[in-house]
């Protein structure tokens, strides 16, 4: 049994997402890397914590936001070869093509969200 989601912060309201994700194959590598950022995050609050030189904790953030980048970027990856994909595949199967639509425009507001 598929079901709907309420319009969610990003989402689209009466998309269904219910069902294997793209990044499925690939879950543990990203939970090994938020494991890592995270662990990343709690280093930075020691720096700050043990008052350490400015410079060296922004070096830390800014490879925190290049871990995380990589991670937005292998999800986006996922999107589109995954759910963009069975998308188009559905829409041709079913004749629907606002099915396709519907997960293009999330993978482009997704990437919106990314570069503010």
């Amino acid at each position: 049994m598929t079901t709907t989601h309420e319009q969610a912060p990003g989402g689209l309201a009466g998309q269904d997402h219910s069902g294997a994700h793209g990044y499925a194959t690939d879950k543990e590598a990203y939970l090994k890397r938020l494991r890592r950022i995270e662990g990343q995050v709690r280093g930075i609050a020691r720096m700050v914590e043990e008052d350490k030189y400015c410079i060296d904790i922004l070096t830390q953030v800014a490879a925190i936001n290049k871990a995380l980048h990589a991670v937005s970027l292998g999800l986006v990856q996922d999107h589109i070869s995954h759910c963009v994909v069975g998308a188009a595949r559905e829409a041709d199967a079913t004749g629907n093509p606002e099915l396709v639509q519907a997960k293009v425009q999330e993978a482009t507001d997704a990437i919106g969200r990314l570069l503010r």
